[in-house]
């Protein structure tokens, strides 16, 4: 038996006709894939190739970086899930090396900085959540 019977070739740019760029275009900007998706879907080699394609005959501004990209683009709820479960796991981590760098400089130094560091954290929410 040899697996699922699915061989990809590999593509060279000549097999690409107008109505593909397109099509793949049109998928990529709509949110249904990534142009990373779209090129690893379609066997399409070129690391920039999809993008190339986007900057031509797309309708979005693809020459900006992709923070501000995606801030132009309508998020799928599943992207946004996504995007903000990323942001939260950032934080905690930031939150953790934070945290380790006022233990350190706590127990090295005599800081005192955790009781100092959390009171004014808490002001500093107090203050926000009445401006708010």
């Amino acid at each position: 038996m040899s697996g699922s019977g699915l061989v990809r070739r590999k593509r060279t740019q000549r097999d690409y006709n107008m109505g593909f760029k397109l099509a793949v275009v049109e998928q990529v900007e709509k949110g249904e894939l990534t142009y990373k998706q779209a090129q690893s879907r379609y066997g399409i080699q070129g690391r920039s190739t999809v993008l190339n394609w986007l900057r031509k005959h797309g309708k979005l501004d693809w020459s900006t970086t992709r923070h501000r990209t995606m801030s132009n683009l309508q998020e799928t709820p599943e992207q946004k899930i996504k995007r903000l479960e990323k942001e939260l796991e950032d934080e905690r981590i930031r939150v953790m090396v934070m945290d380790g760098m006022i233990t350190i400089m706590d127990e090295e130094y005599g800081a005192g900085l955790r009781k100092k560091y959390l009171s004014e954290l808490r002001e500093h929410y107090r203050r926000k959540g009445k401006s708010a």
